[in-house]
């Protein structure tokens, strides 16, 4: 079997069996969201896929229900999550954004078949259109969890970003994407963040 048939078997299994697992987690937070705040349980955002094509990626809403009408710069978005201070956020937001678990309904784009467990983060289109650089990576599939995240994440700027995911590119093998996985599980678990 190939490493690309193996990756998808293998994202299609653990989705299903990770979403029926976390079916009561699901559930407690969607309570936490609506009582925190007005506005949808989930957020959607249109995010560059593989090959270009766009998809809408699924998260637990973290922000104001219409924080998206207020127009940032992406600086200033890097600047608040490079420091985890973005005021648009609602308290229980802040609190799914540091432990990861606003980024759980993406198994649901997993099962789809519009992201992986591990690739390369996927970019809004707002990224891409200031830097056209960005589209070279868009020939893999992106993932939930990436190998830039787990040697910096928000930390990292957008050359180190791009310069890790065209090491991911050249030397993406299943070990490595197991040794991704188990980092980022170490990562969430010790509390150390990204």
């Amino acid at each position: 079997m190939t490493y690309l048939f193996l990756k998808r078997l293998i994202d299609v299994v653990v989705s299903i069996v990770t979403i029926i697992l976390l079916a009561p987690l699901f559930l407690v937070i969607a309570i936490f969201i609506k009582l925190d705040s007005p506005g949808p349980v989930f957020y959607a955002q249109r995010r560059l896929g593989y090959k270009q094509k766009i998809f809408k990626i699924f998260k637990f809403r973290t922000m104001d229900k219409d924080a998206d009408q207020i127009k940032v710069s992406i600086e200033q978005v890097r600047k608040w999550e490079d420091e985890r201070s973005d005021p648009r956020a609602t308290r229980i937001g802040r609190w799914l954004r540091r432990t990861g678990i606003d980024e759980l309904p993406q198994l649901l784009n997993v099962l789809k078949g519009d992201m992986s467990f591990v690739g390369p983060r996927p970019y809004y289109q707002l990224r891409i259109d200031a830097d056209p650089s960005l589209k070279e990576r868009l020939g893999i599939k992106p993932g939930c969890v990436s190998l830039s995240l787990v040697k910096g994440g928000v930390h990292l700027t957008d050359e180190e970003i791009k310069k890790i995911d065209r090491e991911y590119e050249a030397k993406r093998n299943l070990w490595l994407d197991i040794k991704i996985l188990l980092k980022f599980i170490y990562l969430v678990i010790s509390g150390k963040g990204f």
